[in-house]
């Protein structure tokens, strides 16, 4: 089905010249002068190839049908990482290339979304937002203003994110799985 190039989203997969493409970033840009563009960051499907195109905001590309399925994530091993469909108990694996940098927020038993194209898993969605836990992080400097500044800080996944200087070690936060910035304290 055809859409404007502006509606694309990250984990949208698209048809072009007969190949499935995953997008991995789309941004839009509105000039001052001159035309509004899409630029999107892809991934060809059948052999991982990365590239950009540039499209007018209201330009049409041609959205390959996928379905989204609700997977449970159960764990990952050598040959990759293990998923389970909700209503089948169909079990899938899924190869880390796949996955990508967003396999830092996986953790078992967490609920994603897969695009199944063709018997075929050709993406995959995580929630928006998860909880980790603070692994390490720097004192607070005296003087800071809690609303004003923040402090590196090490989640337990490894990923490394800026927060508050009110939270030490051992605080469980909430985080965007976007881009690992920090959101809150859990409130578990």
């Amino acid at each position: 089905m055809k859409v404007i190039a502006s509606s694309l989203r990250k984990g949208n997969v698209l048809d072009i010249d007969g190949k499935l493409y995953v997008v991995m970033n789309a941004e839009s840009f509105h000039p001052g002068k001159g035309t509004p563009t899409t630029q999107v960051d892809m991934r060809r499907i059948s052999d991982g190839v990365k590239t950009q195109h540039r499209y007018k905001t209201t330009e049409q590309v041609e959205r390959a049908l996928v379905e989204d399925r609700e997977h449970t994530f159960l764990y990952n091993d050598a040959e990759g990482f293990h998923f389970m469909n909700s209503e089948n108990y169909d079990q899938i694996t899924l190869q880390a290339d796949l996955i990508g940098d967003q396999a830092a927020y996986l953790q078992p038993e967490m609920k994603v979304m897969l695009s199944v194209h063709e018997g075929n898993a050709v993406a995959i969605v995580l929630p928006q937002k998860v909880v980790l836990e603070i692994a390490d992080t720097e004192p607070a400097t005296k003087g800071q203003t809690a609303s004003s500044s923040y402090k590196p800080a090490t989640l337990s996944n490894g990923v490394r994110t800026n927060i508050p200087p009110f939270i030490g070690p051992g605080t469980r936060v909430v985080v965007m799985t976007e881009d690992g910035s920090y959101v809150e304290r859990a409130k578990d």
